[in-house]
């Protein structure tokens, strides 16, 4: 088998988590290669990281405009690489990274699956399905067929075993006139807790939180006295308590932390299949019936609007 290619994502001089679990994934080839997309120079201070994570080859594709030009550059890099040596292609899954399988799969003549949770020798890949009700194998045709990962499903090791990590470079084609590209950025702001989908703890509100000032002064008092990222659930963000970049399910993003704490949250299929891969689950709720109790680790029945401040005064003594 074919060395595997997987797209490096990163912030800065930092290796993201999802690139961990992507090289990890795909050490069931015969060697993995992981492509860094950027400037010049971008890949220098992640090549430590990417080797001791397990890649046994580090590409460079470097671009002037890669920023600009969006998904372009990564679709343009790994095309590149797989038309020359074909091999499986594993992406972060979401919205870019299924939007370059998508462009991938045309260049290519290859299939895709999405959101697979865990891809094998063989080509198959494992697929959780109907909220993860069902586990699926399923068959992906082509010579280098495209895989995006779910977040959180792939456990890195806490020592990977190292990869030689030999690094080169090739120049990326340059914009044609036919291009999409962006003119200018509206970076979003960042508070002070964690990322939701790299958080190792997550504190989420459902509709029984009762009101978005409850939002404000229980699940966001919560998160920070954990020092935890805030999620929601889809009727919060319908009904207009918080912003839907916090929506956790299967509208939402999928989140996999060390610790998951509902509040007020019922337990609805479409938010449990965005985050039961969490090592732990701690729910808070008034209805002992909630369906929630049955994947919970930790149940406590109870007033959410008395449990909570408890919990915050006690967590505030113990600093």
């Amino acid at each position: 088998m074919s060395t595997a290619y997987v797209l490096v994502e990163y912030d800065g001089d930092q290796v993201l988590p999802i690139t961990g679990e992507l090289i990890t994934a795909a050490k069931v080839f015969e060697s993995v290669t992981a492509v860094v997309v950027g400037a010049a120079g971008a890949h220098e201070p992640l090549v430590s990281q990417l080797a001791a994570l397990g890649a046994d080859a580090i590409v460079a594709a470097v671009g002037a405009d890669t920023a600009q030009r969006v998904v372009l550059p990564a679709a343009d890099a790994l095309s590149m690489l797989a038309a020359g040596a074909p091999g499986p292609i594993l992406v972060g899954a979401g919205v870019t990274g299924n939007e370059i399988a998508g462009r991938l799969a045309a260049r290519l003549a290859s299939g895709v699956l999405c959101d697979v949770v865990q891809v094998n020798s063989d080509l198959t890949a494992l697929m959780s399905i109907f909220g993860d009700a069902i586990e699926v194998s399923t068959a992906v045709g082509g010579s280098s067929p495209i895989y995006t990962m779910r977040h959180g499903a792939t456990e890195v090791p806490a020592k990977p075993t190292p990869g030689a990590g030999v690094v080169s470079t090739f120049e990326l084609p340059a914009a044609s006139e036919k291009d999409v590209t962006v003119t200018k950025f509206v970076p979003a702001v960042k508070g002070d807790r964690p990322d939701l989908t790299n958080a190792k703890v997550v504190v989420a509100g459902g509709r029984g939180v009762d009101s978005e000032e409850n939002f404000h002064t229980e699940v966001e008092a919560l998160a920070d006295a954990l020092g935890g990222a805030v999620g929601a659930t889809r009727d919060v963000v319908d009904l207009g308590w918080y912003d839907p970049i916090y929506q956790i399910g299967q509208t939402g993003v999928t989140v996999s932390p060390d610790v998951y704490i509902g509040l007020g949250v019922s337990g609805a299929i479409q938010h449990t299949s965005g985050m039961q891969t969490a090592k732990k689950i701690i729910v808070i709720n008034n209805d002992d019936d909630a369906p929630f109790f049955h994947i919970a680790d930790l149940g406590v029945v109870g007033d959410l609007h008395e449990i909570v401040p408890l919990i915050v005064e006690e967590l505030a003594k113990r600093k």
